[in-house]
């Protein structure tokens, strides 16, 4: 007896939430939704501007011209807001008040690349989205060959980059040659060799030894390339283009210049008679000649200078 009183109870519940419901269709239904009844909101941690406000009402407007809340199709209108390229995610729902609620995340860029002359930015997800014509967002700028499966290690360096201080002060921009990154710096026209995405942390921290206790000394001109891409060692290029490296690369061409090219005489046949009125030369033995002769040859080549 008690169980048919549960199931009648429950059934007179759903009855009279129905009616509500339909009651509510009915009298919000005929409604328009007006501009002062519409909500937009553009959630992101960092402000992006690829689509604002105006943008979602044209859009509400275009799927629901007759502006009626019954003619509103609101699964439809969240897929065209969704299908938005710089549109990370939107949720669309309607209150009981006749309120239209739009909460949109925008896409935030991570770097922009350029690649083959085209130019688009990559979300933190790994996505791909096209710039915009009316708003350019600030990020890092990358450019060569890059697989969409390096996209993943290219947003923890930016992340990383972005992070500290010395890093952002320094690097500005990356670029890939073959299958070598470069860090583009801000000062100067040298780059920084990194050569991987494996062991970032370690690669910065070893260019940031030799800017503490090198090149704040230095004029920063005077480099072509600092290459921390091996395990434990820097290698520098000179710039061959600045004044103060043109005595120094001189005096290394002249260094190599030095290196004597060991050269091998043949034995000859004939022998020399000493001339009249002469005094006789002193007569050496073989053994002894043959000595001189290897003392003569035998001289120690200078010490290669290497110049990268």
């Amino acid at each position: 007896m008690k169980n048919k009183y549960r199931i009648l109870k429950i059934a007179i519940t759903v009855i009279i939430l129905g009616f509500l419901l339909s009651f509510s269709l009915k009298k919000f239904g005929g409604q328009k939704i007006t501009d002062n009844k519409i909500s937009v909101k553009l959630n992101e941690k960092t402000p992006v501007y690829f689509i604002d406000e105006k943008d979602i009402r044209e859009i509400v407007n275009k799927e629901n011209p007759s502006k009626k809340v019954g003619d509103l199709n609101i699964p439809e209108l969240e897929k065209k807001i969704n299908a938005l390229p710089a549109v990370d995610s939107a949720n669309v729902y309607l209150n009981l008040n006749g309120k239209l609620n739009l909460d949109i995340k925008q896409r935030v860029p991570v770097f922009r690349l350029n690649y083959k002359g085209k130019d688009f930015y990559v979300d933190e997800k790994g996505i791909e989205f096209p710039i915009s014509k009316t708003y350019s967002h600030p990020c890092m700028l990358v450019t060569g060959d890059v697989k969409k499966d390096e996209y993943e290690k290219l947003t923890e360096l930016v992340d990383k980059i972005d992070k500290d201080d010395f890093s952002k002060k320094y690097f500005i921009g990356i670029s890939k040659y073959k299958d070598s990154y470069n860090l583009l710096t801000s000062e100067g026209i040298y780059r920084v060799e990194i050569g991987d995405l494996d062991n970032i942390e370690l690669k910065v921290k070893g260019f940031k030894t030799f800017v503490e206790k090198y090149l704040v000394f230095q004029d920063p001109q005077k480099y072509k390339m600092i290459s921390v891409k091996y395990q434990n060692q820097i290698v520098t290029t000179l710039n061959p283009y600045f004044k103060e490296n043109d005595s120094i690369l001189k005096a290394s061409h002249k260094d190599l210049a030095k290196v004597p090219v060991a050269v091998v005489k043949k034995a000859s046949s004939t022998s020399l008679k000493p001339k009249e009125n002469t005094k006789p030369k002193a007569v050496v033995k073989p053994k002894e000649k043959k000595k001189t002769q290897e003392k003569k040859t035998a001289i120690k080549p200078k010490a290669k200078i290497k110049i990268e």
